[in-house]
């Protein structure tokens, strides 16, 4: 597939990822397309729903399932804009996702290109080409823009508590 392609169908899930984000949840979107067409999409989650497994891989594999009435998605491809990490892969893997397309590297959870352990030691009954670094950029840059801005939160309400505090001892 051309890169043009896979920057289409990143810029989808990008615009799922800043969904979560603004909802409070790490911006991360996702996208499984079959035949030139979206089958399945999700974002982020776990927080809103309470639900570890609430991630934008495992949402949009859910959706891909309803959409076709199958748990197995051969010839889909999934596009994410981070590194899918251990959970997700074992989900890919069960899908029999053909194709996975993410955007920035996730250098501690990350395991397709960050920490491929898993995959090299050949252990799994299904295999998928993978390719990371579409529209890695902005997809990095998403991921800065929210934990940032939760530090700068962060940092703001330590600072509000410890003016609270100085007040009430007056």
């Amino acid at each position: 597939m051309s890169e043009e392609i896979h920057e289409r169908w990143m810029c989808a899930a990008l615009k799922l990822a800043r969904r979560a984000g603004n909802q409070g949840e790490v911006p991360v979107g996702a996208v499984i397309v079959q035949n030139d067409k979206i089958i399945g999409s999700g974002y982020n989650q776990p927080i809103t729903s309470c639900d570890a497994t609430g991630h934008a891989e495992i949402q949009a594999i859910r959706n891909a399932g309803i959409a076709t009435q199958n748990y197995r998605l051969p010839g889909a491809t999934l596009y994410v804009t981070i590194e899918p990490c251990t959970m997700c892969l074992g989900a890919i893997v069960h899908a029999r996702l053909s194709q996975v397309v993410f955007g920035a590297c996730e250098p501690k959870a990350g395991v397709l290109k960050s920490n491929p352990v898993l995959l090299r030691e050949n252990i799994f009954n299904h295999t998928f080409e993978w390719l990371g670094g579409v529209c890695e950029s902005q997809c990095a840059e998403e991921m800065q823009n929210f934990f940032s801005f939760r530090r700068s939160a962060k940092k703001a309400l330590k600072n509000n508590s410890a003016f609270s505090k100085d007040e009430s001892e007056d």
